[in-house]
C-alpha cells in the first residue's frame, strides 16, 4: 500500500520535533560538576561526569559544584582545656559536597544555588563548635605533642554533622596552639635547658676529638710531606742529567744533519740551473712553431668563414624572395576565395529573402481566404438556421407548447429536489401531530410541483394535472375529461423555450412571467359527469 505524501512529511515533522527536543534537553555534566534534573519525578536525577537528557519545558536543570573548598578554622576566643588553660587554634579545613546519592540529595537540599562563600560559612560553624569541643575533653601538652589526634579527634566529631549537609571533610590540619599566659612555652624550657646541656657537653667533647685528631693527621702530613719533597728533589737531578745527554747529542746529529742538508742543496741548485736552461730553450722554439702554425690556421678560417658566411647570406636572401613571393600568391588566392564565397553568400541570401517574402504573402493570402470562407459559411448556416427555426416556431400549437413544458417537467422536479440534495444533516428539535418532521421536509417536492402546475395553469391555461390524467380510465370513463383548444393554438412568443424556463424561474426565483410573454389563445375545459 503506497505511503500517502501527507503521511511523510507528518512523520518527517513528528522526527524534526524529536531531533530539536533531544537537543534542547541533551546535557553532558563535567567530573567536577553535579547536574540535578527535577521535574517529572519524585526523587531528582543526579548527573556527574556523563551525559544525560532532560524533558525540555517539563524538566529543570540546577548545578551544583564539587570542588574542594577551603576553610581556615579560627577560634573567635579563647577556649579552656581540660587542665583550665586558654587556648587559641588555628587549622584549614578542606570540604566538598559529597558525591554519594543520599550526602548529595541532602546537599541539593541545603545548598542548590548557594555560591562556595556561603557553603564555607556554614561548615566553618560547625567545624568551630567541634575544634572547641575537643580542646574542652584535651589537655594542653597532649594537644600540643600530638596534633595529629587532635585532628583526628575534631574530624570523626565533625563529620556527622557536616555529613547531615551533605558535605565531606578531605583533610584537617593544625596550624597552631596559641595561649596568652605563654604556658605553651614555659613547657619547654626544662626540656630546652636540657637538650642545651648535652648539646654543649657533646660540642666540646667533639671539638677535643677534632682537635687531636687534626693534631695527628698534620704531624703525618708533614712528615709524609718531606719524605716526598726529598724524593722529588733526587728524581729531578737525576732527570735533568738525563736531558743535558740527550740534548748534546741532539745538537751533533743536527749539526750533521744541517752540513748534509746544505751539500745536497748546493748539487740540486746545479742541476736545477742547467734544466732550468734547456727548458727555456726548448720553450722558445716550441713557441715559435706554434705561431707559424697559428698564422696558418687563422688564414684558412678567414678564408672559409668569408666564403661560407657570403654563401649563407645568398642562400638566405634567395630563401626570403621565394617566401615572399609564395606568400603574396597566397593572400591573392585567399582574398580572391573570401570575396567569391561573400558574393555567393549573398545571393544565396537574397534568393532565401525572396523566397521568405513570397511564402509569407501567400500564407497571409491563404489565411485571409479561409477567414473570408469562414465567415460567409457561418452567416449563410445562421441564417438558413434561422429560417428553419421561424418555420418551426410557426408551426408549434398548443399541443406542441404542452408538450414542451411535459418534457420540462423533470428538470423543475430536478431544481425543486436539488436543495434537499445538499442538505448534510438534520436535527430534528420535534414534530407536529405526531410527524417526526422528516416527513414534512420529504413532502415538500410534491407540493412545491403542485403549485407550480397551478402558477401555470393560472398564467397559461394549461392543467397539465388534467393533461396527465386525460389517457386515464376514470378521466375517460368516469370523469368525461375531454382536452379541447390545443388544437387552434398559436405561440404568440419569439422562443416556445421561454415558456418553460420561466416556470423553472419561477420555482427558482419565486417569480411570475409577465403576461404578454404567454399564449392568450390557449383553453382547457373539463367536465365531470357521473357515469
Amino acid at each position: 500500500m503506497p505511503i500517502n505524501m501527507s503521511t511523510i512529511v507528518v512523520i518527517a515533522i513528528v522526527a524534526l520535533v524529536v531531533i530539536i527536543l533531544f537537543c534542547l534537553g541533551y546535557v553532558k555534566a563535567p567530573p567536577d560538576m553535579a547536574y540535578i534534573i527535577s521535574g517529572l519525578r519524585k526523587k531528582p536525577r543526579f548527573v556527574m561526569g556523563k551525559a544525560s537528557v532532560k524533558i525540555p519545558f517539563f524538566e529543570r536543570l540546577d548545578k551544583l559544584s564539587l570542588k574542594l573548598i577551603p576553610i581556615d578554622v579560627k577560634t573567635s576566643n579563647a577556649v579552656p582545656t581540660a587542665d583550665y588553660i586558654n587556648i587559641n587554634v588555628d587549622a584549614t579545613v578542606n570540604i566538598k559536597i559529597s558525591n554519594q546519592p543520599d550526602k548529595l540529595h541532602l546537599a541539593a537540599e541545603n545548598f542548590l544555588n548557594k555560591n562556595s562563600d556561603y557553603i564555607a560559612s556554614v561548615a566553618r560553624e560547625v567545624l568551630e563548635g567541634n575544634v572547641r569541643e575537643i580542646v574542652g575533653r584535651m589537655r594542653l601538652e597532649e594537644m600540643v605533642s600530638d596534633r595529629q589526634k587532635f585532628a583526628n579527634l575534631v574530624k570523626e566529631n565533625a563529620e556527622p554533622d557536616l555529613a547531615a549537609m551533605g558535605l565531606d571533610i578531605i583533610s584537617f590540619n593544625v596550624q597552631n596552639f596559641v595561649d596568652g599566659n605563654d604556658v605553651i612555652e614555659n613547657l619547654g624550657i626544662d626540656n630546652i635547658v636540657k637538650i642545651k646541656k648535652a648539646a654543649a657537653i657533646a660540642r666540646a667533647e667533639s671539638e677535643r676529638d677534632i682537635k687531636v685528631a687534626q693534631a695527628a693527621a698534620d704531624k703525618e702530613s708533614n712528615d709524609a710531606a718531606v719524605a716526598a719533597q726529598t724524593e722529588i728533589a733526587k728524581k729531578q737531578n737525576e732527570l735533568d742529567i738525563k736531558k743535558s745527554e740527550l740534548q748534546r747529542e741532539a745538537d751533533t746529529k743536527r749539526a750533521m744533519a744541517d752540513a748534509a742538508y746544505e751539500i745536497q742543496k748546493e748539487e740540486q741548485r746545479k742541476v736545477i740551473e742547467v734544466t732550468t736552461a734547456n727548458a727555456n730553450i726548448a720553450k722558445q722554439e716550441r713557441e715559435i712553431e706554434l705561431k707559424q702554425k697559428e698564422v696558418a690556421v687563422r688564414e684558412q678560417a678567414l678564408d672559409a668563414q668569408v666564403k661560407k658566411q657570403a654563401e649563407a647570406e645568398r642562400y638566405a636572401a634567395q630563401q626570403r624572395a621565394d617566401a615572399e613571393l609564395y606568400q603574396r600568391q597566397k593572400d591573392a588566392e585567399a582574398r580572391k576565395f573570401e570575396a567569391e564565397r561573400a558574393a555567393e553568400a549573398r545571393k544565396a541570401q537574397a534568393e532565401a529573402d525572396k523566397y521568405a517574402k513570397e511564402q509569407e504573402a501567400a500564407g497571409i493570402r491563404a489565411v485571409g481566404e479561409a477567414e473570408a470562407k469562414a465567415i460567409e459559411a457561418k452567416g449563410i448556416a445562421e441564417a438558413e438556421a434561422m429560417e428553419k427555426k421561424a418555420e418551426a416556431y410557426a408551426k408549434y400549437n398548443k399541443a406542441a407548447v404542452a408538450e414542451m413544458l411535459i418534457k420540462v417537467l423533470p428538470d423543475i422536479a430536478g431544481k425543486i429536489a436539488e436543495p434537499l440534495s445538499a442538505i448534510d444533516k438534520v436535527t430534528i428539535i420535534g414534530g407536529s401531530e405526531g410527524s417526526n418532521g422528516v416527513n414534512q421536509v420529504a413532502g415538500n417536492v410534491p407540493v412545491v410541483m403542485a403549485k407550480v402546475f397551478e402558477s401555470m395553469k393560472e398564467t397559461t391555461g394549461i392543467d397539465l394535472s388534467e393533461i396527465v390524467k386525460a389517457d386515464t380510465y376514470d378521466a375517460k370513463v368516469n370523469r368525461n375529461v375531454n382536452v379541447s383548444g390545443l388544437e387552434g393554438l398559436k405561440v404568440s412568443v419569439d422562443d416556445p423555450q421561454k415558456l418553460a424556463e420561466s416556470v423553472v424561474k419561477e420555482v427558482e426565483g419565486n417569480t411570475v412571467p409577465e403576461q404578454e410573454d404567454l399564449p392568450n389563445d390557449f383553453d382547457m375545459s373539463s367536465e365531470d359527469s357521473e357515469d
